[in-house]
């Protein structure tokens, strides 16, 4: 089931520069509309942003079974600004599938940890989002207007879905978190 975070994690950077240059193409005359049309139908489907506010991160952070924190794939290709790295928060519903998922630079870290992070993010004036991949939420990202992939698709592509706000997004991921610790034992 988390085969796709798995095959994510190993080619995350190779896929935000994939994203970066199809969204290119919602410029060319005539194809730009249908790139746009199948970009946003993906980012409903398979991978999306969810704008949040501080409480909803804190409350993301208290409802995950594992936490680590991982550079920000985004400013590592991109390197457009002076942004910390490492500051992209990994969640999962256990420590098992966190252990499973998180890609080699990734570390656990404590809920206090994963706070300051966040604090350190907000005084930045960086935008607070959750990202799913298909079924699974993996992170809450510190986005800044210049690397963030998902904003840029949405501001400069016209590809809205990739980033949205969902006002219930702390209880869908308090479902999801449960419906996974049923489903692996925990």
């Amino acid at each position: 089931m988390h085969h796709t975070l798995k095959f994510y994690n190993l080619n995350r950077k190779g896929i935000l520069r994939l994203y970066m240059f199809f969204a290119s193409w919602t410029r060319i005359p005539l194809l730009g509309n249908l790139v746009r049309n199948i970009a946003n139908a993906y980012g409903k489907t398979n991978h999306r942003a969810y704008l949040l506010t501080a409480a909803e991160a804190d409350e993301l952070i208290a409802a995950a079974g594992g936490i680590a924190q991982s550079p920000c794939t985004c400013r590592v290709v991109f390197q457009k600004c002076q942004h910390p790295r490492d500051n992209e928060i990994l969640l999962a519903p256990s420590e098992h599938i966190l252990q499973e998922t998180m890609g080699k630079e990734a570390h656990q870290i404590t809920p206090e940890k994963a706070r300051e992070i966040l604090k350190d993010s907000q005084r930045r004036g960086l935008v607070l989002s959750i990202l799913k991949c298909r079924e699974n939420f993996y992170a809450i990202c510190s986005c800044c207007t210049c690397c963030c992939v998902p904003l840029r698709l949405s501001k400069r592509y016209g590809i809205g879905e990739v980033v949205v706000r969902h006002k219930n997004i702390v209880k869908e991921f308090k479902e999801y978190v449960a419906a996974e610790q049923t489903a692996h034992g925990h």
